[in-house]
């Protein structure tokens, strides 16, 4: 519980459990509105209901509310009770993947048994001897466990005076059965010979009452299969926060005064004390070095695209990764007050905040539903106090029930997402649903990450400037790499791949007496011959001394190559542009989305960067928070901002922005945290993600419109007596495969005549590694 947007509310949340549907978030938000002083916002995909509340409402008070509602409620398990009883990770994906396997098990048995009964009720010239009892046989186990978690929400409905989706599911149903196991048993339809052919009014042929077995079926399965496509789509919500709970180390070695050492939760990590951080550990929480030197790399969490040195004093941030030597490190933060911790709870916020968007159509959900039945207890009424036949008032009643099941509405977004999310897969564009698309549609504003999105996020050598009469770039790079294999150091893992790059065919060469210099490189015999790679310092030759300056103005990290004592190089390495980052940029422009980019690097890097693919806005050294406050700045003054990134750094701006995009290269927190991930083609995949959206967004609006129609035409004429419930699930049948088929467009359809931008505005090659006797002008 901590505390609200206003002085005298606090915000609480909490876990529902058993909403299906936008009528079911509707009624939770309404019971818990009714409390004096509450507001209360529900997010149906993450079962997360955030009250304001006045204090002297109780926890406990908002759960029994919501339980008198007919829904399962509980406060969030505390972080450490989840660490002491297992991972939330670990039980999350359990929990979801059994729930999963039961979904698609119930789907699957219900679609073998339905299809035979919908086929033969469809389908006259196939009717054979007693084909209705094999039909009624094969039915029953559809009506009763196929439609089984209809009848449960139904039930538990009616005791709460509520009716959702559910209700009208389950009383078609078993209005459906109910009728045809009594035209079967009592009505005459069971001879041998019976054959049901279609009828356009709602009366018994020859004294035979008709038998609606394929509404019993059709309607479970159809809405089956509409709730499961629309689990796949949301089963993914969630995962942010998870992935940033597995960022944090789990265990920590805290040394004590005597220099002893103990493995400890992390739990049990008080601030002040030191704790040990190894070579390729993660530090385990906000600290300062107090012993050792090494290279730490912040790029997941501060988005600095090179390891930052550091030695006793310097400040480390929780989720870090030490890339060198030992490292003794006393804790300044722990638990709820690290930067790690403050990243979630801004995930949290924002993911909550979500729900606020779909308040107009949960609120039409809220009376659609009671509609129905209200309409269907009318027509029932209505025939028998007009002296119709009581069969006919019934079946005019069920066929209402059964032609009004929204089938086509639940299958109209779903669909069309799976449709489109196969396009966009073939496309290297992952959509996390209707809402991603809606964003990717309406966006003008992106802001753009730097490290590892707009570049590859790697270390790498850009440029080798040799001396005129040394010898040689390849010579003394090979010289370099052989001294460097021995260095933990990423600029200098950087330079021994680049050598065996360059040379693949001349295996590297001994090193004799490494040494490594702290601060300032490494030294070595490489073939008889003093090696050294160092930072620049002192005297440099013209042609080095002249590649300098443009090595800095380019923000790379310069490295000195020193052979024998005499510089014979100048080493440039760097995070370089990903390709095809200057087309995308012009592309997005041409689609009036407005390029900004923001990133935790210097200012030099960034403006290089900026300068190399033409974005005009730039925000340098920005923190996670500071990254979410310019998405929330850009909000207010009025843009639809998406947010593109790649690590643990974006995920507070990529959850707060209008439409979070991660790479797909990325850490599993930015993914899971993003709305949209481009996982292959670069950057310029997300031009194509705006086009798909478009086109997507279209054909559910297509969709959708087809759906109310259909209900808008169909459910008179049921009323009226002039469809049949075998006619009317023949309709709903229809207008879903119809919504199917227009969805299935978006397989083949083209996002534009000529694909993919061809245009005149490439590219500038990403710089190459070259081996020039002076910089280039």
């Amino acid at each position: 519980m901590s505390a609200g947007p206003v002085a005298a509310h606090v915000t609480t949340d909490l876990t529902v459990g058993g909403m299906t549907c936008a009528a079911c978030v509707q009624r939770v938000e309404r019971k818990l509105g009714r409390l004096d002083g509450v507001t209360a916002s529900v997010n149906l995909a993450t079962g997360r209901a955030r009250v304001s509340h006045p204090p002297r409402i109780t926890p406990g008070e908002l759960v029994a509310t919501v339980e008198k509602a007919g829904y399962t409620a509980a406060l969030p398990e505390p972080p450490e009770e989840r660490r002491r009883g297992g991972t939330d990770a670990e039980d999350g994906t359990d929990g979801d993947a059994a729930e999963a396997r039961r979904e698609r098990d119930r789907l699957l048995v219900t679609a073998v048994l339905a299809t035979p009964v919908l086929v033969l009720s469809m389908v006259p010239a196939w009717q054979f001897r007693n084909w209705q009892w094999l039909c009624f046989a094969l039915a029953a186990p559809v009506a009763v466990w196929g439609a089984l978690p209809f009848h449960s929400r139904a039930v538990r409905g009616l005791r709460h005076a509520a009716a959702t989706m559910d209700t009208l599911v389950s009383l078609g149903v078993v209005a459906s059965f109910s009728w045809s196991a009594y035209a079967l048993f009592l009505g005459g339809a069971d001879g041998p010979g019976m054959r049901m052919p279609f009828s356009l009014l709602p009366s018994a042929a020859d004294g035979v009452a008709h038998i609606y077995l394929e509404a019993a079926v059709g309607v479970p399965l159809f809405v089956l299969a509409g709730r499961f496509l629309e689990a796949r789509a949301r089963r993914g919500t969630g995962a942010a926060l998870r992935s940033l709970a597995g960022l944090a180390a789990k265990e920590v070695v805290v040394r004590g005064a005597g220099g002893g050492e103990r493995l400890v939760p992390l739990e049990e990590l008080r601030a002040g004390e030191v704790f040990v951080v190894r070579p390729g550990e993660r530090v385990a929480t906000d600290g300062s070095v107090v012993e050792g030197r090494s290279a730490v790399d912040l790029s997941l969490v501060t988005g600095e695209s090179q390891p930052v040195e550091v030695g006793p004093g310097s400040a480390v941030v929780g989720g870090a990764v030490n890339a060198g030597g030992l490292l003794l490190v006393r804790a300044t933060a722990v638990g709820a007050d690290t930067r790690l911790a403050r990243i979630t709870r801004l995930v949290t916020e924002a993911q909550a905040g979500k729900a606020k968007a779909q308040r107009l159509a949960d609120a039409v959900a809220g009376v659609f539903f009671p509609a129905v039945l209200a309409l269907a207890v009318t027509t029932l009424g209505f025939w028998l106090g007009a002296g119709a036949d009581p069969q006919a008032a019934l079946t005019a009643c069920v066929a209402v029930l059964v032609v009004a099941c929204p089938c086509a509405l639940g299958l109209a977004t779903p669909t069309a997402l799976m449709a489109a999310t196969g396009r966009g897969a073939r496309m290297g564009v992952l959509v996390g649903g209707p809402q991603a698309l809606e964003g990717l549609r309406h966006l003008d504003t992106v802001v753009l990450d730097k490290t590892g999105t707009l570049t590859t996020g790697h270390m790498t050598v850009t440029r080798v400037t040799a001396v005129p009469d040394g010898p040689g770039g390849e010579a003394v790079v090979r010289l370099a790499g052989a001294v460097e294999r021995g260095s933990e150091h990423p600029l200098g893992r950087a330079i021994t791949a680049h050598a065996r790059r360059a040379l693949p065919e001349r295996p590297l060469p001994e090193v004799k007496e490494f040494r490594a210099l702290p601060g300032r490189g490494v030294r070595g015999l490489v073939e008889g011959r003093l090696v050294e790679v160092l930072a620049p310092d002192g005297e440099l030759p013209a042609a080095l001394a002249e590649a300098l300056p443009a090595a800095e103005a380019a923000a790379r990290t310069p490295v000195l190559v020193r052979v024998d004592g005499r510089a014979e190089a100048l080493v440039e390495v760097g995070d370089v542009v990903r390709p095809g980052g200057y087309r995308a940029v012009e592309r997005l422009r041409r689609l009036g989305i407005r390029p900004v980019l923001a990133t935790g690097d210097r200012e030099a890097p960034a403006r290089a960067v900026a300068s190399e693919l033409g974005i005009e806005e730039v925000h340098a050294r920005r923190t996670p928070e500071d990254k979410a406050a310019l998405v929330r700045e850009l909000q207010g003054n009025g843009y639809r901002v998406a947010v593109l990134g790649d690590g643990v750094n974006d995920a507070a701006a990529l959850a707060a922005a209008d439409l979070g995009i991660a790479m797909g290269s990325g850490t599993d927190v930015a993914i899971g945290a993003a709305d949209v991930t481009l996982v292959g083609g670069g950057i310029e995949t997300l031009v194509d993600a705006v086009l798909l959206a478009r086109r997507t967004l279209g054909t559910i609006r297509a969709n959708l419109v087809w759906a109310f129609g259909y209900n808008a035409v169909t459910v008179p004429l049921a009323m009226a007596g002039l469809l049949t419930p075998m006619l009317a699930a023949a309709a709903m049948s229809a207008s879903s495969l119809l919504v199917v088929g227009n969805s299935l467009r978006l397989r083949g359809r083209r996002l534009s005549p000529t694909g993919r931008s061809s245009s005149a505005s490439r590219s500038p090659a990403a710089r190459p590694s070259s081996f020039a006797r002076r910089p280039t002008p």
